[in-house]
Order: C-alpha cells, then sequence, then structure tokens
C-alpha cells in the first residue's frame, strides 16, 4: 500500500475527475529517480502541459518502487534452476538483478516505461479501490 497526503489524493481525484474517469488520458510527462524518490509528472492527453510546473507532481519512496518491480516480477523471468545438492531441475523466478539496480542498469527503455506505468496503475487502483472521496 502506497502512503499518499490527503493533498495528493485530493489533487490525483481532480486529474481523474478532470479525464472524465479516463484513466488511459492520464499520461507520465516526465519522471526522475533518485536514491530517495521516485517523482512522475502527470497531465492529461488531451490537455498537455507546457511545463512540469502545471502537471501534478507525485513524489514515492524508491523503496516503494522496488517493491512494485519484484512484485510484478519485471526484473525475474521464468526459469529452469538445478538444486545444488540433489540435482533435479526445478521451475523458479530467476532474478536478473535487484529492481532498482535492474531499472537503471538492465531494464531496456520500453521495460522503464512498463515500471513506471505499473507504478501509476497501482496508484490509481489503490485509490480508486480502496479510498472514499469525500469531496474536496
Amino acid at each position: 500500500m502506497i502512503k499518499l497526503s490527503q493533498k495528493l489524493k485530493q489533487q490525483l481525484w481532480w486529474l481523474i475527475i478532470s479525464v472524465d474517469y479516463n484513466y488511459s488520458r492520464i499520461a507520465i510527462a516526465d519522471h526522475d529517480l533518485n536514491d530517495e524518490a521516485v517523482t512522475l509528472w502527470l497531465e492529461d492527453k488531451q490537455d498537455y502541459k507546457n511545463t512540469l510546473d502545471e502537471c501534478l507532481r507525485i513524489d514515492l519512496p524508491v523503496a516503494r518502487f522496488a517493491k512494485l518491480i519484484k512484485s510484478e516480477g519485471l526484473n525475474s523471468y521464468e526459469g529452469t534452476k538445478m538444486h545444488a545438492k540433489k540435482g533435479y531441475l526445478y521451475k523458479a523466478r530467476i532474478e536478473i538483478n535487484e529492481p532498482v539496480t535492474w531499472y537503471r542498469n538492465d531494464a531496456t527503455v520500453t521495460e522503464q516505461q512498463w515500471a513506471r506505468e505499473a507504478l501509476l496503475k497501482s496508484i490509481l487502483t489503490q485509490l480508486v479501490e480502496n479510498e472514499v472521496y469525500d469531496g474536496v
């Protein structure tokens, strides 16, 4: 579960309302990742902004982003391993790298985009499914 401030929840609701609940209209205008946080700037695809200052900015802990990458299996693949002592083969998830390291060093541009979009989807899903909007 991602912790969102009340102000951010209200801003997200306004964005959702402004796109007429058509979530596919919400675009990630830009992004940034540092050691502490991942930042997404959101906008309506039908109302592009001239500057990032006009977009909705979301800052989330990098640990939450890493948890999402891992839970979605973005930094791993289904493969076959051999048991170290008994020598039999079994199917398992094989991790390519730690989530944030995978994102920075191993992921393609498309995979990085999928990870950011998965984060946005997670935020919106949580907001819509778990939060009660009681007006602004």
